[in-house]
This record gives C-alpha cells, sequence and structure tokens, in this order.
C-alpha cells in the first residue's frame, strides 16, 4: 500500500513545509547524481523506490513520503509495513529497494548476497525513527499500573497468569486490580519489535526470561497477531490484555509504568532518546553501517530503556545507480531536522540527535 496516500492533511502541512525549507539532503543535483549540496529547489526527484518492512515506522513514513513527494511531483516512494522480517528478506531477495526494520541486519544476513547490490558490494544500517516500546494494557478500572522488568518477563512467559498475582499486587499497592485471567498479546510475525522487547527482559530477568533475545515470539502463550495494528486491536478487543507495542500504536490502551533501577518512570520519547545517546554503536560493521548496541540496562534518571531504534536499509552501492541516488536522497530527507520533528509530531517518536543525524547522513551520501 502507499502510505503518502492515507497520510492525515495536518502530516501533508507539516512534512511539504519542512521540505520547501530547503534542506540539502532533500533535493537530487543538477545531474542526478545525488542531493544537491545547496539544497537546489529546481533538481526535482523523479522516479520509483519501492520499501517493504516495519510497521512501526508506518505512521512516520507516512509524513516522510507525503513531504518529499509534495516537493518532488515526479517522485513515487511506496511503504508497505509487512514488518520488520518481511522487510529484510524483501531486501535481501530483491523485491524491495530498500528496508524499515527496527532490528538490524544479522551477521548472517550481512555475509550473504543482496539481489539489489553491485557485486562485492553489501548493505548499511542507518538508524531514522527511535521510539519507546509501551506495554500497553486493557484493564476496566485500572488507570494506573506499575510493572518491573521480572514480573513483566512472568507475564509475558506465561508464569504470572492472573492480575491479582501477589507479584503484580506487591508493586500497586492501593491499586483494585481483578481477579482475572491475564491475555496476553504478542506478535504473531517476525518482528523488530519483539526483538528489542526480548533484548530488554533478557538483559533485565534473566532469570526469569530463560530465551534468548528473538524475532519470533518464543512462548505459547495468550494471542497472538500481526503488526503493530494488529496487535492494538487484539488488546483493545480484550478484555484485561497486555502487550508490547510502539508506542504510536497505542492510542486508546493504558500504558503502565516501567521500573528502572529504583523508581517507576513513565514512557516518554525523551526517555527513549536518552538510551539510545547513552548507548556506542555496533563493532565490527563496515564503514557507513551504523547499527546500535542499545543499553538495555540504562538507569540514568528518566530513562526507558525498553525502546527500539528502527533503521533503514539499503545498499552500499546499488546495480541500479538511479535508484541508488533516489534512495541516498530519501534516507538524507528522513534524517534531516524537519523530516525528524514530522515524525515526531505525527507517531511521538524521538527526533535524532544532531549528531546522530549528521552521521547518518554523511553515510547516505556515500549510497550509489
Amino acid at each position: 500500500m502507499k502510505l503518502t496516500r492515507i497520510a492525515p492533511l495536518g502530516a501533508l502541512v507539516a512534512a511539504s513545509t519542512l521540505v520547501l525549507a530547503g534542506c540539502a539532503a532533500n533535493e537530487a543535483s543538477a545531474d542526478g547524481s545525488g542531493p544537491s549540496p545547496t539544497g537546489d529547489s529546481s533538481a526535482a526527484l523523479s522516479g520509483t523506490i519501492n520499501g517493504i518492512g516495519s510497521s512501526a515506522q508506518g505512521t512516520a513514513q507516512q509524513a516522510w513520503i507525503a513531504g518529499i513527494q509534495t516537493a518532488n511531483p515526479e517522485l513515487n516512494i511506496n511503504y508497505d509495513p509487512q514488518g520488520s522480517g518481511a522487510g529484510r528478506k524483501s531486501f535481501i531477495s530483491g523485491a524491495a529497494d530498500f528496508a524499515g526494520s527496527d532490528a538490524a541486519l544479522s551477521d548472517d544476513e550481512l555475509a550473504g548476497t543482496f539481489a539489489m547490490c553491485a557485486d562485492g558490494t553489501s548493505a548499511i544500517d542507518l538508524p531514522v525513527y527511535i521510539s519507546p516500546i509501551a506495554i500497553a494494557y486493557n484493564i476496566e478500572g485500572v488507570d494506573e499500573l506499575k510493572l518491573d522488568a521480572a514480573t513483566i518477563a512472568g507475564i509475558f512467559s506465561g508464569t504470572i497468569t492472573r492480575w491479582d498475582d501477589a507479584k503484580i499486587a506487591a508493586l500497586n499497592e492501593g491499586v483494585s486490580l481483578p481477579d482475572a485471567a491475564i491475555t496476553v498479546v504478542h506478535r504473531s510475525d517476525d518482528s523488530g519489535t519483539t526483538q528489542n522487547f526480548t533484548e530488554y527482559l533478557a538483559a533485565n530477568a534473566a532469570d526469569v526470561w530463560t530465551e534468548e533475545p528473538s524475532q519470533t515470539f518464543p512462548f505459547a502463550v495468550g494471542d497472538a497477531a500481526k503488526g503493530t495494528s494488529g496487535v492494538a486491536e487484539a488488546a483493545k478487543s480484550a478484555k484485561n490484555s497486555i502487550t508490547y507495542i510502539d508506542e504510536s500504536g497505542a492510542a486508546g490502551l493504558s500504558i503502565a509504568q516501567l521500573k528502572v533501577g529504583d523508581t517507576f518512570v513513565k514512557i516518554s520519547a525523551d526517555g527513549a532518546a536518552a538510551v539510545v545517546a547513552d548507548s556506542p554503536l555496533v563493532t565490527g560493521r563496515a564503514a557507513g553501517d551504523l547499527a546500535i548496541a542499545i543499553n538495555r540496562t540504562d538507569t540514568q534518571d528518566g530513562a526507558w530503556p525498553l525502546v527500539l531504534v528502527s533503521y533503514l536499509i539499503a545498499c552500499q552501492q546499488y546495480q541500479d545507480a538511479d535508484k541508488g541516488a533516489l534512495v541516498s536522497s530519501y534516507i538524507q530527507y528522513v534524517a534531516g531536522d524537519a523530516a525528524q520533528q514530522a515524525a515526531a509530531a505525527q507517531a511521538g517518536s524521538a527526533p535524532l540527535s544532531a549528531e546522530l543525524s549528521a552521521k547518518v547522513i554523511a553515510a547516505a551520501q556515500t549510497i550509489k
């Protein structure tokens, strides 16, 4: 589906304004070889590129695509939010020109070949979207819920099965918890959100969460649904339910506070961004690959370590140079401050820091 066509009017207006601001990342050079360093608005982009991937990125992609196409009427960008795993598989096979993924390419994936990429070259991961993952719930009469990593791990692994369990009650003194079974809702598809969620539990509750981090949910517990919108609808439809979900999809559900260190923290994009800023890059990657090793045990004030970093994945060099130029321009646009602010307004994400934005733009400029 082409998300541009369903973008809300507010996103269109905000995004078109940011494009016309003249950011150098938004425009192609006069000879079509890549973005103009002067941001010359006369050098319009044209052609078509197709992306598949992260459903968490879906709302942000609406704003990004609407904005760049408003300024470039001959440009056509399609993005299908099938999920992170589907995006990476499609990119690897050549069914997509770029992928959106809430998990960076694995070492095994990088060791393989990419159908769109020129012989002898590989792919790179460029972070473009930072968002907190919500522990969202639907319990009538419970407006405030506090959970720690061990209790979350117990709920989602199936060892804590009722809302009035003593471990939940101990964290929520004074809250009237129902004498009811917990309905767990998790992702059915290969999901980067699941990868980030299970990384967090493995790092903070290893004695309860006994499985390795994975992009597929590892326990036969509760109900499964596909994509961000799927788990949101399933949780809204089921009484006494709980799910993990990118915050952009949690509207209509309540969100639990998370115990970080010795305090309970309310979800925030700023808290997610602070954790990412405190995290190093993954070592041993190719130049231009900016995969981030998220510090899942960060306890700085206000931190929200249950965070996802979502990437645009592209070739270092495309077999089709025209495709490479368009992908390069699009990623530079997306990483720019105005586009990041548009996504924050539309999806509630955290804009990239100035330092990280500059690194992503510089890396995207090397795409051929």
